[in-house]
């Protein structure tokens, strides 16, 4: 099933500010909380799908990506994945939105979670050719992260079994306090400092991570890349990251798009660009030339009389949109060739003809206007 748009999940404008995006996403929250919705799977979906729209929109450069690209942007397509958001995932951004008053607002779930180490994100870079940005590939890459420690299961301790619950917080994750101002009570809520919010204590750790429970190492990832990415686009596979310590949520695998250069056609957008050259007699005659395309050769009809400067379209021999909004256009520049140097018989042949009426210049009224202006322009 297809992604909602975020702005439409958020209720909110393309153009909310920052303040609008978070107040949306606090009344969503609040209305869809699991809490205050028990066995309510329609509203865990809400809540969730309000989270992950909250997480891009959020953010000003994924924001950025997805207002350009849109799910495409954040791996909604080619095996991408925008979302994986976890409840705990979900929870752990509570902090910036609600603070500690959260929890207390349902008895709830934000606030007995514990503190979720999340890996950080990986970045690669990734090179197309424009065959490849135009039918969608697949990449394999070798990536060297932090991966999951096996000997532990990723828990950083001895058999994944040795711990104890913090005696500080009593496995809560965090500190309550309660202090008297001129106010009344005030009641504050702060990570636990002997645990890191993580409610245990690892009483024996694992020889082979040392307690970390994640590992340096390889792993070979398979990139699906859709048709129509561009030059700067960055593409997002969730959880493939490095991993999170002692158990916690993988980063993401950020994958920069980089395009090859074609030695003869340009981009402009989803449309290719390819300038011909022909000789003054193909261009007074007219003839059929081969152009190239992204898919080999594409074989042209030059009229006769044609003048430089001319663009000729080939429709839909451009690029697909990364959208699926169509594809583009291949545009073909005339461009007529003048020699530099001539033989004494193209000399004779050429002078025979400077005199021909055919010869002399004779622009249309729309190309005198355009010239008119281009005179104008240049002073």
């Amino acid at each position: 099933m297809s992604k909602r748009d975020y702005y439409e999940v958020l209720e909110i404008d393309r153009n909310a500010t920052e303040t609008e995006i978070k107040k949306a996403y606090r009344k969503l929250a609040l209305k869809y909380h699991p809490d205050k919705n028990p066995d309510d799977h329609s509203a865990e979906e809400k809540f969730k799908e309000a989270a992950e729209a909250y997480e891009v929109l959020s953010n000003p450069d994924k924001k950025a990506r997805y207002d350009r690209f849109g799910h495409a942007g954040m791996g909604g397509s080619g095996g991408f994945s925008g979302g994986g958001m976890s409840m705990d995932d979900i929870f752990s951004q509570f902090g910036d939105i609600f603070g500690g008053a959260f929890g207390g607002a349902f008895g709830g779930s934000a606030g007995r979670s514990r503190r979720v180490n999340k890996g950080s994100n990986l970045r690669v870079k990734v090179r197309l050719n424009l065959q490849e940005i135009a039918k969608g590939t697949e990449k394999k890459i070798k990536v060297n992260k932090y991966v999951s420690c096996q000997h532990c299961s990723g828990t950083g301790s001895d058999h994944g079994n040795s711990y104890a619950t913090c005696s500080t917080c009593n496995g809560s994750g965090h500190i309550t306090r309660v202090t008297n101002t001129f106010l009344g009570q005030m009641q504050t809520t702060s990570t636990c400092p002997t645990c890191g919010g993580e409610g245990r204590i690892i009483t024996r750790k694992c020889d082979h991570c040392q307690g970390n429970g994640v590992l340096k190492d390889e792993e070979i990832i398979n990139i699906n890349i859709p048709a129509g990415v561009a030059e700067g686009m960055q593409l997002s596979l969730s959880g493939k990251g490095n991993a999170g310590a002692r158990g916690g949520i993988p980063g993401d695998l950020l994958v920069l798009i980089e395009e090859e250069k074609h030695p003869e056609l340009e981009r402009d957008g989803n449309n290719l660009i390819h300038n011909l050259f022909i000789n003054i007699s193909e261009a007074a005659l007219g003839t059929h030339v081969e152009v190239p395309t992204v898919d080999g050769k594409a074989r042209l009809k030059i009229t006769p009389g044609t003048q430089p400067g001319k663009v000729l379209r080939l429709k839909g021999k451009g690029l697909p949109s990364v959208n699926q909004y169509g594809t583009g256009d291949l545009l073909v520049n005339i461009n007529v060739w003048i020699p530099k140097e001539l033989n004494k018989e193209e000399q004779k042949i050429l002078e025979d003809l400077k005199e021909s009426p055919n010869f002399q210049p004779n622009p249309s009224s729309s190309e005198k206007r355009f010239f008119d202006r281009m005179r104008e322009f240049f002073g």
